[in-house]
């Protein structure tokens, strides 16, 4: 599965790599590798590939799950579709809460002691989808895991998930699809590894 998601991201360009002409993360730090999972929306053959994934994911790692919560915004198509595969209700949180209406952070009906799995696009430093378990905890849900399309495997995303006592399963994940990069052409092995240099720098 992890070498079949990085190669439907690669074909789409949901993940561009360029070793020798870096991206800069809003940040600042300069980076041979950018992700943008949207675009797997916009495709429906990955998109396809890409929604069953995490379905299955969340089956097999949580087959006691009652509801999916997706992040803001990023992760709130894949858990729609992903719950629509599964026949759950769903949810999102918000970044923020509504400073109108009913000032609501979590969006869907959500009783307390609901055992929830929350669908992430992206895993870098953690801290966003870290806050979206912390909103669901204050909310009474049981938060099971975090079912992720893919990580980029930062130090220190993994400890901020094991310091708050959440579980992640990603797709993908880049050691992975770096490895599939150099097989299909897109990179040679030494700009593979410049970005797992990168990556382990941070």
């Amino acid at each position: 599965m992890e070498r079949e998601i990085a190669k439907q991201l690669l074909s789409i360009n949901a993940v561009f790599l360029r070793p020798d002409d870096p991206f800069t993360w809003a940040s600042g730090i300069k980076s041979p590798i950018y992700c943008d999972n949207r675009l797997i929306l916009s495709a429906p053959a990955a998109r396809s590939v890409v929604e069953q994934a995490i379905a299955d994911v969340v089956k097999k790692h949580y087959p006691q799950v009652e509801m999916l919560m997706g992040t803001s915004t990023a992760g709130i198509a894949h858990a729609a579709i992903a719950a629509s595969i599964m026949g759950l209700p769903m949810g999102y949180v918000r970044a923020e809460a509504k400073t109108h209406g009913r000032n609501n952070k979590i969006e869907g009906k959500m009783e307390a002691g609901t055992k929830v799995v929350v669908i992430e696009d992206l895993i870098s430093t953690g801290g966003s989808v870290i806050d979206v378990v912390e909103a669901l905890r204050e909310a009474g849900a049981q938060v099971l895991g975090i079912v992720s399309i893919f990580t980029y495997g930062l130090a220190k995303g993994v400890e901020r998930l094991a310091a708050a006592s959440v579980e992640n399963h990603s797709l993908s994940n880049l050691d992975t699809l770096v490895e599939v990069a150099v097989e299909e052409n897109y990179i040679t092995a030494e700009q593979k590894e410049k970005v797992l240099n990168f990556r382990n720098s941070l």
